[in-house]
């Protein structure tokens, strides 16, 4: 068997792992950061207490703060793990 080419395909997982977990931790810390800052910039609405009301607009205001998050996040680690 090829032992440096099995070598150097776990070495790959390993870094492709370390990198996810980055990511992970990353996107977890950041959407806490983002989630807060916009409860502090929006101080006369309690964005919950409107979601639990059913209100959509608000829903989709903050899935939308998340999914740009989850792509700066995923495009800043992508260009890191060159």
């Amino acid at each position: 068997m090829d032992w440096e080419r099995y070598q150097q395909l776990f070495e790959n997982y390993l870094i492709t792992f370390g990198w996810a977990i980055i990511g992970s931790v990353s996107m977890g810390i950041g959407i806490i950061v983002a989630l807060k800052l916009f409860t502090v910039s929006t101080r006369q609405i309690d964005e919950w207490e409107e979601i639990k009301k059913g209100n959509m607009a608000m829903a989709v205001i903050l899935a939308a703060l998340i999914v740009s998050l989850g792509l700066v996040v995923g495009l800043v680690i992508k260009s890191e793990g060159r």
